[in-house]
């Protein structure tokens, strides 16, 4: 039985994963990153018109932004949903969705010739979609799940509730993104567009029941080193080699907090990129951490680092930037449990089994938290995002329509009989 119409959302889903709307971090000055983000957020922009909302797209900020208006005289605040238009790093050229009905929970042949398999053997998480209709690729390029999914639903979930007026509801708000992938469009997004808009949810990864609103603070690190080059037959008391002063510094890092040791709620420093010669040298790497008094500890450690270091070689052969790049989305909910309580009530009445879990990563939320709308993560569907093994199925995307639509509702119904202000329960 589905919520809503599953032909459409098959289909909605297959022409919105057919558009490269891959971004590029190269072009992160760009805003999108890539053409074929603009050209989705105007098409979506004339959807939600054709259905019924006041929509518009934002051209400073790339946001395809859709109001649909409250039908109840009720004093209540609109909230809103974010799904981002654009992909991952991956092949996003020439995508052919491919439908399987009724899949079986047997390996999918994506290309005999070269042996592209989609394998519940590999991926057991298929084995839990039996019966439904899977929607991958053909194994040449990702399928876009994260987050042309997302948009479906959202879509869905607008349709469903213009098609039945008798459905009270206060003001709804959408908003399809750019460039979410390469850490950008939230910090696009322009408030205005949301006015009065209390909190707001991302529709991004993760399986029906799937519900994150912790995520890393994050911080990167660049260290620079200067070097003294000299004659090496005359080297000596006089050079200084940066790579000798690098590779101190590479390990006086603690060992055990890198991310190949790190799970759950560790966190860690990841070295990304070195680059040195006897005149100079640079690193490049990120700090996370969902404690927020031990990420201020992760980068107080890399400043008295430097400090100790430029004591040993000389003042002045490390220099170091750290930029603060997104905070936890927990800072912002943790006094305001009614959020996470509200989301938590519909997951129920959508016959949802709950899943709270951390988010080891970022989301448009963490950019938009700050601005003064708290928002958590939600689900997409799907699974194997970013590769070649993306998969979503129509039921999971239907779900989540069902579940957009319980929690306006639930809104409505808490705000008139009140709120579940029931006090956050850590769950790590």
């Amino acid at each position: 039985m589905s919520f809503y119409s599953l032909d459409y959302e098959k289909e909605r889903f297959i022409q919105l994963a057919k558009k490269n709307t891959r971004s590029f971090y190269e072009h992160h000055d760009q805003i999108p990153s890539s053409a074929g983000q603009v050209e989705l957020a105007k098409e979506l922009v004339e959807e939600m018109k054709e259905i019924g909302l006041e929509a518009y797209y934002n051209k400073k900020t790339a946001f395809a932004i859709g109001k649909l208006s409250k039908n109840v005289t009720d004093d209540i605040t609109p909230i809103g949903f974010f799904a981002h238009v654009d992909t991952a790093d991956f092949n996003a050229n020439n995508i052919r969705p491919q439908v399987h009905e009724h899949y079986d929970g047997q390996k999918i042949v994506l290309d005999q010739a070269k042996n592209i398999v989609l394998d519940s053997a590999e991926f057991p998480d298929l084995l839990t979609l039996k019966d439904q209709t899977l929607i991958t690729s053909d194994g040449h390029t990702l399928l876009g799940v994260d987050d042309k999914a997302g948009i479906t639903g959202a879509l869905a979930m607008l349709r469903y509730l213009t098609e039945h007026s008798e459905i009270e509801h206060g003001d709804v708000f959408v908003a399809f993104g750019p460039d979410e992938e390469i850490g950008c469009g939230g910090q696009y997004f322009d408030i205005a567009d949301f006015p009065g808009v209390e909190f707001a949810y991302t529709l991004d990864n993760g399986r029906p029941g799937d519900f994150t609103y912790d995520t890393f603070n994050a911080s990167e690190v660049t260290i620079h080193i200067k070097g003294t080059v000299v004659h090496p037959g005359e080297a000596y008391g006089l050079m200084v080699n940066a790579t000798t002063l690098m590779n101190d510094f590479l390990s006086n890092l603690p060992q055990d907090q890198v991310p190949e040791k790190s799970r759950n709620h560790d966190g860690y420093f990841l070295v990304l990129h070195t680059q040195s010669s006897v005149d100079h040298a640079d690193i490049s790497m990120i700090i996370r951490d969902f404690d927020q008094a031990e990420f201020n500890h992760k980068e107080q450690f890399i400043y008295n680092l430097v400090k100790k270091l430029n004591q040993k070689y000389g003042k002045g052969r490390f220099t170091v930037k750290i930029r603060e790049q997104y905070e936890n989305i927990y800072n912002y909910i943790k006094d305001k449990p009614y959020i996470v309580n509200l989301a938590l009530d519909a997951y129920r009445k959508s016959g949802l089994t709950t899943n709270v879990h951390s988010f080891r990563g970022g989301t448009d939320g963490n950019f938009i938290s700050p601005k003064g709308i708290p928002t958590p993560n939600l689900f997409n569907g799907g699974g194997n995002y970013h590769g070649r093994y993306e998969y979503v199925t129509v039921e999971q995307i239907d779900k989540l329509a069902e579940t957009l639509t319980n929690i306006i509702m639930e809104h409505l119904r808490q705000t008139r009989n009140g709120r579940n202000e029931k006090p956050l329960e850590k769950y790590w």
